[in-house]
């Protein structure tokens, strides 16, 4: 049977224009469908043109009378304290929208009106800390994509509202009509709300060409042995110039920088959910089990069979 959804994404001064790309997902989601399975409207606490944080205007509706199906709020880059106005509006929707989410420091106004005390809650990792500060009764986790608990969704900055987004669309629709939604807006997938906002590569941030080409290629052949010399040989340096220039610009071996590759690899396939745990150690190049059981061990203070368990109880209470 068809349904209609109605989306609510409330903006205030300044908010941060890249919240704005979750319309995107309901907007594709429709064509889909082939159907309006969403009814998005941007609303605000008078209505009419609202800047944002690049300067320019959108059209917005005032609050309506009657509550949306899920309420979303964006966040923003400078932020302040949120509006009477705004905070009354999202306690009222409680008990009246199914979902209320806070895109990237949209969590704040959650926070401000209350409703995420006691509750699992994440939001952009620079501001996480401040988070938990202010708010102790949250338990923020600065480490995850979004979270669901209890109906009441976070997210973390910038891209991640797609994330959220695409998680929204298969509460709604199921699996395939996310999946294909994601392929249709050449996203690779919708990453689980339990991934990390970091990326070792990003976290490296190495200087010279020499040094980025040499960690492409490891992240592309992961199953192989990439041992010093071969590294050393994609630089087009020896092993010993090549160890140096590494520890120079990462702060950290190769050895431990492939190590931590393989395990963000890893972790990434058990997200999925489609390989058993000798295969894993297979693909990302531990070559046996063991020695990845090790590896999550020293890195994570955990073994494989845990962190599967976590990210599956992950996965089942974003759709409780």
């Amino acid at each position: 049977m068809r349904k209609l959804i109605s989306i609510g994404l409330l903006v205030a001064e300044g908010f941060q224009v890249m919240g704005l790309a979750a319309l995107s997902v309901f907007e594709m989601a429709n064509r889909v469908l082939e159907y309006p399975g969403y009814d998005v409207h941007v609303i605000s606490e008078h209505g009419g043109p609202v800047r944002n944080s690049l300067g320019f205007s959108i059209e917005t509706k005032p609050f309506p009378a009657s509550f949306h199906d899920t309420t979303v709020t964006i966040g923003s880059l400078a932020m302040g304290p949120t509006s009477p106005g705004h905070l009354d509006y999202l306690n009222r929707a409680v008990g009246r929208s199914r979902r209320i989410a806070g895109v990237c420091t949209g969590a704040f106004a959650l926070a401000e009106a209350g409703l995420l005390n006691g509750r699992r809650a994440t939001t952009h990792w620079a501001h996480a800390a401040r988070l938990q500060a202010e708010f102790p009764a949250i338990r923020v986790d600065a480490d995850r994509i979004f979270i669901n608990d209890g109906g009441f969704w976070t997210s973390a900055g910038m891209s991640s509202a797609m994330d959220m987004a695409l998680a929204l669309v298969e509460d709604d629709f199921g699996q395939e009509i996310a999946r294909t939604t994601a392929r249709r807006m050449v996203l690779y997938l919708r990453r689980p709300g339990g991934q990390s906002q970091f990326s070792t590569l990003v976290e490296v941030e190495p200087k010279t060409d020499r040094i980025r080409r040499v960690l492409a290629y490891a992240k592309e052949n992961l199953a192989k042995d990439l041992s010093i010399e071969e590294l050393a040989q994609c630089a087009n340096l020896s092993v010993r110039q090549f160890s140096r220039l590494f520890r120079n610009e990462t702060g950290q071996t190769p050895a431990k920088v492939i190590e931590t590759l393989r395990l963000e690899a890893a972790r990434l396939l058990m997200e999925e959910g489609r390989f058993p745990l000798d295969e894993i150690a297979q693909i990302t190049g531990f070559a046996d089990r063991e020695r990845m059981r090790r590896a999550f061990v020293r890195s994570f203070g955990q073994s494989p069979q845990v962190v599967r368990r976590r990210i599956v109880q992950d996965r089942q209470s974003s759709f409780a």
